[in-house]
């Protein structure tokens, strides 16, 4: 039998603490050695108890987590899965905290979770042993990515498209155009999904590719109160436009639709143009939104236009339709293991031979402009 994941517990609140311990406790192949209120707590505790992972609070007094965090991933990484408040500000704390390397996070869970404890608990569960999966030498790389876009933020501040530029592509393609007579059809659509570790890897993509880059739909397994500012979040570092989702929207070149966190996004055709289709039926994969739903509506109506895209990510999601995908004559591609936080989704692609190239992420952009322009 395998040896435990050794989990150390960090949360302000005492009746948190209580909670997620227990949660934890019910899975054999967790063992949690401890708790601690605040990162001084912590601090000591992880030299004591050597824990294979931690789950950290969000906002904590005296330091707050990604204070915290970041001393954590410079002088001693260890996986970490972020507790976070269902808040605009959780969630800007939540992305800040994924770039400097957290691996995965969950909501606070709600003091009256009878109904939901356990789903909570498989899910908790599950991203804890994920991650207990990720090397540390991963962590390293993601803390050196996250300096190294520290240091290059004023060259990118000049070099990026400023709010004034966005303005002006906004009025050659304004976002609410798809109602517009005036726009064919995207040449190409990108169809791109993404769960574990897939915020920071969607971040490598968008960053590298020019507001000319065809049309992108993109699902990301994210709660609800998460998209919407992970999308905004997104269009500060891309030349492309980005944007949640919207029914009706039509895909323009230059333009990134993000799927809404309890949506299924779909792609269909309305005349000449593809256009954003919202779905509220039930999970697919247990997800919702559903990468495989995603793709296969791009099957349907998009074709051989499309370029299938698949990153880093948990579980089997997206893999079947990448293989439809590509049945249909569609190029694909898939994130390495090297690069990936987790090698579910795109390993699982990989298995079933749905991807035509298999690459590092920092090359992910680069291929999917040369078969734009094939």
């Amino acid at each position: 039998m395998s040896t435990p994941i050794k989990v150390l517990i960090v949360d302000d609140s005492a009746l948190v603490r209580k909670m997620l311990q227990e949660m934890l406790s019910t899975d054999p192949a967790i063992q949690v050695v401890g708790t601690a209120f605040d990162p001084f707590d912590a601090r000591e505790k992880i030299k004591q108890l050597h824990p294979d992972v931690l789950t950290l609070d969000v906002e904590m007094p005296k330091m707050d987590g990604v204070t915290f965090l970041k001393n954590l991933m410079r002088l001693h990484p260890v996986p970490v899965v972020m507790v976070s408040t269902l808040t605009e500000k959780g969630a800007d704390v939540t992305f800040e905290a994924m770039d400097l390397g957290a691996v995965d996070f969950v909501t606070k869970p709600k003091i009256d979770l009878a109904h939901t404890f356990e789903d909570y608990t498989v899910e908790i569960c599950t991203k804890v042993k994920t991650a207990g999966k990720v090397s540390k030498r991963m962590l390293e790389r993601q803390y050196a990515r996250y300096v190294a876009n520290q240091t290059k933020r004023p060259v990118m501040a000049s070099a990026s498209v400023t709010s004034e530029q966005k303005r002006s592509t906004d009025a050659v393609l304004p976002k609410s155009s798809f109602n517009s007579k005036h726009f064919k059809t995207t040449d190409k659509v990108v169809a791109l999904g993404a769960s574990t570790g897939g915020t920071e890897a969607i971040k490598e993509v968008l960053m590298r590719l020019p507001a000319t880059a065809p049309g992108i739909v993109i699902t990301q397994h994210i709660p609800a109160a998460f998209s919407g500012p992970f999308a905004k979040r997104m269009d500060t570092i891309t030349e492309m436009t980005v944007q949640q989702a919207q029914d009706g929207q039509q895909i323009l070149p230059g333009h990134v639709y993000i799927a809404p966190g309890d949506k299924h996004l779909m792609i269909a055709r309305d005349g000449a143009r593809y256009v954003c289709r919202l779905n509220d039926g039930p999970p697919v994969n247990r997800h919702k939104p559903s990468v495989d739903v995603m793709y296969r509506s791009v099957v349907q109506n998009v074709g051989p236009n499309a370029i299938g895209v698949l990153l880093t990510g948990m579980g089997a999601d997206g893999a079947a339709g990448m293989k439809e995908l590509q049945d249909v004559g569609a190029p694909t591609m898939a994130q390495d293991e090297k690069t990936s936080v987790v090698w579910g989704m795109p390993g699982e692609a990989v298995k079933l031979g749905a991807a035509n190239f298999v690459m590092p992420l920092e090359q992910v952009a680069s291929k999917i402009l040369e078969l734009a322009n094939r």
